[in-house]
């Protein structure tokens, strides 16, 4: 079986039309190639798409799909400057750990699989730290995958600014399955 070509292009123009840029790894800074980008086809994989540079602003997850204009991503304009590759990973390797204190402090809680309602599941609304061991994972400012979200990969978060989050409030939470 051949490698597999993971590939995103984003469109300066609606329905796939004028200037291209064709992505197949992170990158920080997709306003030195395109002046705008109005769509978006994702060949295979998944990408989080940033709306400011070095992956920082309002945070998208795109799958392999296609999405003629911004509004197919829910986003409020054109602007995407930097996108991220989502590594893929086994389906059965996901576990993070929450806490609802800076730098690990506080109430400690385990996750192993989606989340649809923080506050009904742990009783809390606000994640302020969390330590990922396996697995993407998506969090979300409401409950049932809605407002907001924010990529946490493996790694260490001391605080919600380290994930992008403008708050700790933290509704729901979804593993990155699609493959």
């Amino acid at each position: 079986m051949g490698k597999v070509n993971i590939t995103i292009i984003f469109y300066e123009d609606k329905n796939f039309s004028g200037r291209h840029l064709e992505c197949s790894s992170d990158c920080a800074d997709l306003m030195c190639l395109l002046s705008r980008c109005c769509s978006v086809r994702v060949e295979s994989g998944s990408f989080m798409i940033y709306e400011k540079p070095n992956y920082t602003g309002n945070q998208y997850y795109l799958r392999r799909g296609e999405y003629p204009d911004f509004h197919q991503w829910t986003g409020v304009d054109d602007s995407v400057s930097s996108c991220r590759l989502i590594p893929m990973q086994g389906p059965s390797s996901f576990s993070m750990r929450l806490y609802e204190r800076i730098e690990f402090g506080g109430q400690m809680m385990d996750l192993a699989d989606d989340c649809p309602s923080v506050l009904d599941r742990f009783h809390i609304n606000d994640i302020f730290s969390c330590n990922v061991t396996n697995g993407n994972w998506l969090f979300y400012e409401h409950p049932n995958y809605r407002g907001r979200m924010y990529l946490i990969r493996p790694g260490e978060y001391k605080r919600f600014s380290e994930w992008g989050g403008r708050s700790a409030r933290v509704g729901s939470i979804r593993r990155i399955m699609d493959y």
